[in-house]
């Protein structure tokens, strides 16, 4: 393989053996025949998409400190993703270097975004064999060097209060209606006072909270209610 070719990547191989593996698609070994036929790429696909994984998940946890498992989740698929990967594998010129049979060749699959992808995955399971983990994060970062997210700003989560009042305009029939608060009096000493609230669903049902504030107890109060409606 070629020296640009790794350059490209970002890994100059000790062990020129894995990436041709690595470049090696299926369809080519079954063309071929003798005892020393050369192994395809698919275990090394295995490993490559648990080293991929790992490297982009740390990306991202590292520059979003603030995302929640949700959205780093969302972010890690798309950039993980068929399409991703194969583009990935296009701006490398993979395609040039994949070895593949003759039939696959003439069906277009150097051209196939599932084909790249899974070469793109075995070529960082190689990188991973042949310098470790260390390697294989800067591989990865080079590679999607330009393509990580940036101004993510992490979503407001609703209070209480918002997530109950949609909560109960979902209902249907009497249940649905918007929600009733009332002050519960307060308790404590005067400079610790306890707040109470009631708040009143449209099927009649009500829910008493409490806080340092009438605001937080309204809010425990809405709480306690979402509970009640499994939300």
């Amino acid at each position: 393989m070629t020296q640009s070719f790794q350059e490209r990547i970002g890994h100059a191989f000790r062990d020129a053996a894995l990436l041709r593996t690595a470049l090696t698609h299926s369809s080519w070994v079954n063309e071929q025949s003798g005892p020393h036929t050369a192994s395809h790429n698919e275990r090394l696909e295995f490993l490559g998409d648990a080293v991929l994984e790992l490297c982009v998940t740390e990306q991202l946890y590292s520059r979003f400190p603030t995302l929640r498992e949700g959205d780093l989740t969302r972010l890690r698929s798309e950039l993980v993703s068929t399409a991703s990967l194969a583009g990935l594998a296009r701006e490398a010129g993979v395609a040039r270097e994949l070895r593949m049979g003759r039939g696959e060749e003439l069906q277009g699959g150097r051209e196939r975004d599932p084909l790249l992808a899974d070469a793109m995955e075995a070529i960082l399971g190689a990188v991973y064999l042949d310098g470790g983990l260390d390697a294989a994060r800067q591989t990865v970062n080079r590679l999607f060097e330009g393509r990580w997210p940036s101004g993510i700003r992490c979503p407001q989560r609703k209070d209480n209060k918002t997530r109950l009042q949609e909560a109960t305009q979902s209902l249907r029939g009497k249940a649905r209606g918007l929600p009733v608060y009332t002050p519960a009096g307060c308790t404590g000493p005067e400079h610790a006072p306890v707040f109470a609230a009631k708040v009143t669903l449209p099927d009649g049902r009500s829910f008493l909270g409490s806080g340092v504030s009438r605001r937080t107890a309204e809010q425990d109060a809405a709480r306690l209610a979402l509970k009640a409606l499994g939300e």
